[in-house]
């Protein structure tokens, strides 16, 4: 075993100088896991609105009803989960959020009429909204500092695995009869049980328990990540670890306030112009797009296969993004994907024949989604630890009003043509890309 050095070190600094070890990689799974989970619950949506489309005889603006009510859910648990991991802890909200959803979703699957369905997808969107930003300012705060950007982009990753399964469900499971959607989001239902399990393995933040004066519980979390490092822990005095005592007091008011002082401001402000104009593009397009394949004349069967296509180039996204989020910087590769994201989604908008349509489609996908790993990378690392949690559930949050008046925009951009629509979201991309720009890239560094 090696051996710590002598002079006493905070808690911080003991975690930020430890290798990735089998202790981050559980965490790193554990959080995963609930993350693949949300984005299968997301990915069903699009599959369960083409087969209601026809089977309740629904319109476009109900449709969109459905998937908004998710997202305005989503924008609520978002803001309020962020302010609660700052006050109660991560590791609470994060279990308890995915209990939320993981029962509403099962309820879903019983639903007997339109305004039933949308009740629950709210409920549903409560619990996701609010799970995200938790997990990813969880992980952030144990990552090591040389490789934290790249770690939480492996965990944003996870939701291309839980979307490719939200695919491979929509193939095989939608189509098969007319209860098809009802069985889906049944399968939905697992993270009611992930969630029991998850409470009592995820530790706490280090660096949120000593916010709340907690020292010998943030003392206990940091010697089990040196053991799985095999590195000798050393004695630290209770008040080590930073100056974080003033934080406890903080009440939900002054951490919104901390977002907009002179020091977090233009960070707040351009952070929530990219999660909004993202939120826009990337729900508009990917929840509606097995319904517009649907309309443009492939059966339902063929549009649910060319999504699961398409739906495969995210893994190879997020796995560049992983890589240049260390190698080039975060808003540089932010900014890069982004106007990738822009070009595709404007050949994909003029597709006209399949191979088009699929190759556009994925570049879209692979683009879209390396963004997204990027920005979940960036956010958590712009905040304090008092402010964290808040200032990413806020972010989210702000980019989830977006994702509630994307889906009710498309049956009106629709009207002028698929040119037209994916051309709105390519400016919304652009948007984004100006503003990641802005952002300050604080790759490498501590938290603290």
């Amino acid at each position: 075993m090696s051996t710590a050095p002598t002079t006493p070190r905070s808690r911080s600094e003991r975690l930020d100088a430890l290798p990735f070890t089998k202790a981050h990689g559980r965490l790193l799974v554990g959080s995963g896991v609930g993350w693949a989970l949300d984005a299968m619950d997301v990915g069903l949506v699009s599959f369960v609105l083409a087969q209601l489309a026809v089977q309740w005889q629904l319109g476009k603006t109900e449709l969109s009803w459905i998937a908004s009510a998710g997202f305005l859910g989503m924008a609520i648990g978002a803001t309020l989960g962020g302010l609660l991991a700052d006050r109660v802890g991560r590791r609470h909200v994060f279990a308890i959020t995915l209990l939320v959803f993981g029962i509403a979703t099962g309820a879903s699957a019983l639903a007997w009429g339109l305004g039933v369905l949308i009740v629950l997808r709210f409920v549903v969107g409560l619990g996701l909204g609010a799970e995200l930003p938790v997990a990813s300012t969880l992980m952030s705060e144990f990552a090591p500092p040389r490789i934290r950007g790249r770690i939480i982009v492996f965990l944003e990753a996870f939701w291309a695995v839980g979307w490719i399964a939200a695919a491979l469900i929509g193939y095989l499971v939608v189509p098969t009869s007319d209860d098809g959607w009802r069985w889906a989001l049944a399968i939905g239902a697992l993270p009611a049980v992930y969630a029991a399990i998850v409470r009592t393995r995820l530790p706490e933040s280090v660096r949120f328990l000593e916010s709340r004066g907690r020292h010998r519980e943030a003392e206990v979390v940091v010697r089990e990540f040196e053991a799985s490092a095999g590195v000798d822990h050393v004695e630290v005095p209770g008040g080590t670890g930073g100056d974080t005592a003033a934080s406890a007091g903080l009440s939900a008011g002054q951490r919104l306030r901390g977002l907009w002082v002179r020091e977090h401001r233009r960070d707040t402000a351009s952070l929530w112009i990219v999660w909004f104009c993202v939120n826009f593009s990337y729900y508009g397009a990917f929840i509606w797009i097995p319904t517009i394949l649907v309309d443009s004349g492939f059966s339902l069967v063929r549009s649910f296969g060319f999504t699961l296509i398409i739906t495969l180039a995210q893994l190879p996204g997020y796995a560049v993004s992983a890589w240049l989020i260390e190698a080039w910087g975060r808003k540089q590769t932010l900014a890069t994907f982004l106007a990738g994201s822009a070009v595709s989604a404007v050949l994909f908008g003029t597709a006209t024949t399949e191979p088009m349509i699929i190759a556009f489609g994925m570049c879209l996908s692979f683009c879209n989604l390396g963004a997204w790993g990027a920005l979940y990378a960036t956010t958590p690392e712009l905040y304090p630890t008092q402010l964290r949690a808040t200032g990413a559930g806020w972010a989210a949050g702000i980019g989830r009003i977006a994702s509630i008046i994307a889906p009710l925009s498309v049956p009106v951009l629709l009207v002028a043509g698929h040119a037209l629509l994916f051309s709105v979201f390519a400016a919304f991309f652009v948007i984004a890309a100006v503003a990641a720009l802005f952002l300050s890239d604080r790759r490498g560094r501590s938290l603290d």
